[in-house]
């Protein structure tokens, strides 16, 4: 039976440089060994795998049946291997392997894009693939290895108290969607206490606190509950259709339509905070990217009346 422990990187090197030398001298001079050290890993090699691998003639050696089977593998192997090094010594470098980001919905609507382009620009050569999902579920992911870095927010839970490296990156502001006819629509800026009569259109997490509830409080009113509605493109919708207001994330302006008009609340301004998440010991890559992030501009933080 062969035995499998003979098949050490530096034995595969030794039979793969004998067999295309053809010689045991000269792969003893290419690799720095004594030609008695390589007849020696030879036929320790040989005895390990049940039998000859090389022919012995008058001058130099060939490859018995045997040997050439075990060459034809010890060949891949050995290319894969070299492969496998380029691989990690390019992770390591942050120039190569796949950059696994995750972030919350509305990070998704800009600041990741955009930020995803600017990466891949610089380095086209690193793969990137995306997860969308929410805080909890991202550092879940995080802390599990399934991801190089997550951009994460502070609402509605807070930030896990074992987050690996938290980095600050913005403060995302919430400005509120009024249908272009409304009366406030040609405002520079709203009081959010001259929206205390209107409906608004949300979908509240169960049991926790929301920015709209804690900001009219502070404002001397309680919001008027109205359709509870969880994508941005159905609130979007109602607001709209005249059934209420919203409030919107300025990471999402983007993505308010043409009918809709954003306009920042003057005083207490309703905000969550943006985070990027990394592990303990993070990629190069993923490092440059959270830098890219820290970058981003706003791209509107009001639509024009």
């Amino acid at each position: 039976m062969t035995d499998m422990n003979a098949f050490d990187t530096g034995a595969l090197r030794l039979f793969d440089e004998v067999a295309k030398s053809g010689s045991f001298t000269a792969a003893a001079e290419l690799l720095g060994y004594t030609q008695s050290a390589v007849s020696r890993r030879i036929a320790a090699l040989e005895r390990a795998t049940g039998g000859p691998l090389f022919e012995r003639l008058a001058r130099g050696v060939r490859l018995t049946p045997a040997g050439v089977a075990l060459h034809r593998h010890a060949v891949a192997v050995l290319d894969r291997l070299e492969r496998a090094s380029e691989e990690l010594a390019a992770i390591h470098r942050g120039s190569g392997g796949t950059l696994r980001v995750g972030a919350f919905a509305t990070a998704n609507v800009d600041l990741v894009p955009v930020t995803l382009k600017r990466f891949a620009e610089r380095r086209p050569e690193v793969g990137l693939r995306l997860v969308e999902g929410l805080t909890t579920r991202l550092m879940e992911r995080l802390q599990a290895g399934a991801l190089d870095v997550a951009v994460i927010s502070d609402y509605p839970a807070g930030l896990p108290a074992d987050g690996g490296r938290i980095v600050p990156l913005r403060e995302d502001r919430l400005l509120v969607a009024l249908p272009r006819a409304h009366r406030l629509a040609a405002e520079p800026d709203v009081d959010l206490r001259d929206l205390a009569d209107e409906t608004w259109i949300e979908a509240a997490p169960r049991g926790q606190p929301t920015l709209l509830v804690t900001a009219c409080a502070a404002a001397g009113f309680t919001p008027r509950s109205g359709l509870r509605v969880a994508e941005w493109t159905g609130k979007f919708g109602c607001v709209a259709a005249g059934l209420g207001v919203t409030l919107v994330p300025e990471l999402a302006a983007r993505a308010v339509p043409a009918d809709l008009v954003l306009r920042p609340l003057r005083g207490l301004v309703p905000a969550r905070k943006v985070y990027a998440a990394l592990p303990d010991v993070p990629l190069p890559s993923a490092r440059e990217f959270v830098r890219l992030l820290g970058e981003w501009q706003v791209c509107t933080t009001a639509s024009p009346p």
